[in-house]
């Protein structure tokens, strides 16, 4: 990570939504992950919650927080696979403004270190939607580690050279 220490850390407001049809609070450790890591950078943990595989479930909750003015990103896990169960991906296309393709292109090169040929079967996503960030990342605790920790973590951190995505917050609902 390149940070400028001169940069100040600006925190920011994330969601956590797992997706799943089986994990529950007790047991969502890819959830877990991400909170913890969420904090552990400093920033604030807005939301969490657990939606079915269900496309509309997912819509519905991805719009609330949209229109939350303090929630600046969503970070997804789970259904983000190839069965026809996995909708994480269709849900962000149906409330996202513009994608982010270098999110997903990136993980899976990331992945590809972890799990070889097997990364192609993810469909990790990002978009940004009426101004906020949401990453959808597969529902494994390794996808996101790799998710996190080889991307967001510095992407998410305002003192990143010789770019983040914090610093274009403020433009992202310019016309």
């Amino acid at each position: 990570m390149a940070i400028d220490p001169a940069r100040p850390f600006k925190p920011i407001n994330i969601a956590v939504l797992t997706v799943s049809d089986t994990r529950g609070p007790s047991d969502d450790s890819s959830g877990d992950i991400l909170c913890e890591r969420v904090r552990a950078a400093g920033h604030k943990l807005a939301a969490r919650a657990i939606e079915k595989d269900d496309a509309d479930r997912i819509v519905s909750r991805l719009n609330n927080w949209i229109d939350d003015r303090a929630i600046d990103a969503v970070v997804v896990t789970g259904g983000t696979g190839l069965t026809g169960r996995d909708v994480t991906p269709e849900a962000l296309d149906r409330v996202k403004t513009r994608d982010i393709p270098g999110f997903g292109e990136l993980f899976r090169w990331l992945s590809f270190k972890t799990i070889g040929t097997s990364t192609i079967q993810s469909r990790a996503c990002a978009v940004v939607a009426r101004g906020t960030y949401i990453f959808a990342l597969p529902g494994s605790n390794g996808a996101v580690k790799d998710g996190w920790d080889g991307i967001l973590a510095e992407q998410l951190d305002s003192r990143n050279r010789p770019c983040n995505f914090v610093e274009l917050m403020p433009r992202l609902l310019e016309t």
